[in-house]
């Protein structure tokens, strides 16, 4: 077993751990590399990301309650306001003076695409650049922070892999699938994605022809796959009729054998159908591989010769030498 969630370099990254609307509805307790968080947002509505651990007695933050922009902790209600700054002690005499080792030790955090992003360190990467959020064809749709009993390593190895479909995925879309995986040949994509196009036929069960646009009984796609490290996979899938729909894949380790899991898509629609009808295929899909991944314990092996590879297997082999690359930092 190849653990990692304790590597330096990772702290040293960006990490979804939550949604917007979760932090704008209150305070919220997290679990990002092994470590307990807590968000709240501030009186400017800047999300405030610290250790879940009170200054003053160790209480977990998260139990608490914001008010006003203020975090207030649940066992002596000292309260917590912008940079984490402690800005009252009820039980204290309001001459007595905030001890200097009362403010909370906070971590940087940024809002993109919908997410909270979280880096512990000092950010070694960016962001993953999706080009299409900026463009006025498409619109965004976000999907809720779900937890897998799963390695972020095993989700990554999943969600490059393409030759699950018609196994995995033959409720949904994957039946119609030729199980022969053909050559596949890596290369750098668009906004530093790494990876590699292909082309499907899908199944397009009634479930899917929202997404699809399209009715009968299959449907072509034109597709590209590829990762940005350490975490991060994007999908692009093309219709015929021109239609896109951009995914990414955002897994966060909340340590070596669990993660948080959610997924943005950007379509160039006409907004016709509701998002949520939008992405409830996508949902579906995402289902039959939690259900899969799951039944599979542990960390994903790094080590030469512990796991038997195809050519299909390319493109997990190329994100775990560069991912342990990373790790090591070279």
């Amino acid at each position: 077993m190849t653990l990692f969630s304790d590597k330096p370099n990772l702290r040293n990254c960006w990490h979804v751990v939550a949604s917007d609307i979760e932090v704008t509805n209150g305070v919220l307790g997290r679990r990002l590399l092994g470590e307990n968080l807590v968000l709240y947002k501030d009186s400017s509505a800047s999300v405030i990301v610290a250790p879940d651990r009170c200054p003053h007695r160790e209480a977990p933050l998260s139990a608490g309650t914001v008010t006003d922009g203020k975090l207030v902790c649940c066992y002596h209600g000292w309260s917590f306001g912008a940079a984490g700054k402690c800005v009252s002690i009820p039980s204290a005499d309001a001459a007595f003076p905030i001890p200097k080792n009362s403010d909370l030790p906070c971590y940087q955090a940024r809002i993109r695409y919908g997410l909270v992003w979280v880096c512990l360190g000092e950010p070694a990467t960016d962001i993953p650049e999706i080009a299409q959020d900026s463009d006025a064809k498409f619109r965004r749709i976000n999907n809720p922070v779900d937890i897998w009993k799963v390695s972020a390593t095993r989700m990554i190895d999943n969600f490059l892999d393409i030759a699950h479909f018609p196994w995995v995925h033959a409720g949904t879309f994957g039946s119609s699938q030729r199980t022969l995986v053909q050559k596949i040949d890596l290369h750098d994509l668009s906004d530093g994605f790494h990876g590699y196009e292909y082309a499907v036929v899908a199944d397009n069960p009634p479930a899917a022809e929202l997404s699809s646009g399209q009715s009968g009984t299959e449907v072509n796609r034109l597709m590209t796959t590829g990762f940005c490290l350490p975490f991060a996979v994007r999908s692009t899938i093309k219709w015929d009729t021109g239609l896109e729909h951009i995914l990414l894949l955002v897994t966060t380790p909340v340590d070596d054998v669990t993660s948080y899991f959610t997924f943005v898509v950007w379509r160039n629609d006409d907004f016709s159908v509701s998002s949520e009808d939008t992405v409830h295929f996508d949902r579906m899909i995402g289902a039959e591989d939690k259900v899969m991944l799951e039944k599979i314990p542990g960390v994903l092996p790094f080590e030469h010769g512990a796991l038997a590879n195809t050519q299909a297997d390319k493109p997990s082999t190329a994100w775990r030498l560069k991912f342990v690359q990373f790790l090591d930092g070279d």
